[in-house]
């Protein structure tokens, strides 16, 4: 229900907003833009596609993602079948028993929960869809009403939203390409900030699932996580903008060429059917490629009208005059955009992000910050449209708003250490 009243107030806001626009300040245009305009349309001043074009978007992602997720899907079976995800889910065990107590031991979905948090944590997005796909689809065979969210499978999401991730590369990319004095000078804060928010989204579903995080084990693996996440930091400070990419690069390609690697061997070597149960995991990822269409299509049209119809800007100015009027610093306020587009749309937030710094330039204080909210959370609108509608979820219960609470203390964190790294 809580998502079905997001979905509908996105829609009525945007049409009231849009409503005043149009007879009160004279953007006789706008009904226009919302429903047949273009992005590229010199003529459609919101820069942003309609609702028709939406559609199309929508349905081309999915088209898209069917190869990606029939690929990964494909390697998935295999592993399944020789025993490999099995094996991963007995080492990450003792660890996931405690954060996902209704899990039996050695279920496969603790080995796919982890597949799809090592894909992100290294910024491998295409790998992370269909790692974190087959975990919902692993979680939903345990889950006991069908249609409700269950509590293991909120916790996944929670976390999985909250982004953690070692290396924001594109935005590193991005700034070097905008000619930033120094484009890596992002990194330990987007890495702080996407930690925080993964320790916040912990601790608000282990709050709400009255979980016991004072536990040896789960402070052993957190301490652990965060040694290594030190160690990265310490080597890849020493690292220039280029060196950075470079490293990123090898690390993450390399680890998906070896994964694909120990897979097909570990099958051959378990003499199973290799491209036999392949070809039964890629079938998997062309069903859940086409049933997520109608719940992406559904969120992506209401994230347009939103934007569309301008109500951003009016959230912006608000905002804006509200810390004007208390006297206080209001150069976070023009990096609000990408924070606040980020849960809706990460495209249209990097989007926001090199606006912000074509306005203020690359090294301002704005853009700093506007590029620490790009590389800090993930879109949280969109995992809610694809991982639940993979396995028909409508009643999310307390999802959305543990991931909103989890993104509002990343924004926090992230303005607090713009001002704490950069004045």
């Amino acid at each position: 229900m809580a998502l079905s009243r997001i979905w509908s107030g996105f829609i009525v806001i945007a049409i009231l907003v849009a409503a005043v626009k149009c007879f009160f300040f004279g953007q006789s245009e706008i009904f226009s833009w919302m429903v047949i305009g273009k992005a590229d349309d010199p003529t459609n001043l919101t820069k942003v596609n309609g609702i028709i074009e939406t559609c199309w978007t929508s349905v081309e992602l999915c088209l898209k993602l069917i190869g990606i997720l029939a690929l990964f899907m494909g390697f998935m079976s295999i592993a399944e079948r020789a025993g490999g995800i099995r094996l991963l889910s007995r080492i990450v065990g003792p660890f996931f028993s405690k954060l996902f107590p209704e899990i039996p031991k050695g279920h496969p979905s603790m080995g796919h929960m982890i597949m799809n948090f090592s894909a992100n944590l290294l910024g491998l997005d295409n790998a992370a869809t269909p790692f974190g796909l087959k975990a919902m689809e692993s979680l939903q065979e345990l889950n006991p009403s069908k249609d409700t969210a269950s509590n293991a499978q909120i916790m996944f999401l929670c976390l999985h939203a909250a982004g953690l991730s070692l290396i924001p590369v594109s935005v590193i990319a991005i700034r070097a390409s905008q000619n930033a004095s120094d484009p890596t000078d992002v990194f330990i804060p987007c890495l702080i900030v996407t930690f925080v928010g993964t320790m916040a989204a912990m601790l608000i579903v282990a709050f709400k699932q009255k979980i016991n995080l004072l536990q040896p084990v789960i402070i052993g693996w957190v301490f652990s996580i965060s040694a290594v996440i030190a160690l990265l930091v310490f080597y890849v400070t020493s690292l220039n903008a280029d060196g950075i990419k470079s490293f990123s690069g090898l690390l993450s390609n390399g680890l998906i060429l070896f994964v694909f690697l120990v897979i097909v061997l570990g099958g051959l070597y378990k003499k199973i059917d290799v491209f036999d149960a392949f070809i039964d995991g890629a079938k998997n990822g062309f069903e859940t490629a086409v049933k997520i269409i109608p719940y992406l299509v559904g969120m992506l049209v209401a994230i347009s009208m939103l934007r569309t119809s301008g109500t951003f800007d009016v959230v912006i100015l608000g905002i804006k005059n509200i810390f004007v009027y208390l006297g206080a610093d209001t150069r976070f306020v023009e990096a609000l955009p990408t924070a606040l587009i980020r849960p809706l749309s990460g495209g249209a937030a990097r989007g926001m992000m090199v606006d912000t710094m074509t306005a203020y330039g690359a090294d301002s204080f704005p853009s700093k910050l506007s590029g620490i909210f790009q590389g800090a959370s993930d879109t949280t609108f969109y995992v809610i449209a694809v991982y639940f509608g993979s396995v028909s979820i409508k009643n999310t219960r307390y999802a959305v708003g543990a991931m909103l609470l989890a993104d509002l203390v990343g924004v926090c964190t992230a303005i607090s250490l713009a001002y704490l790294f950069f004045g």
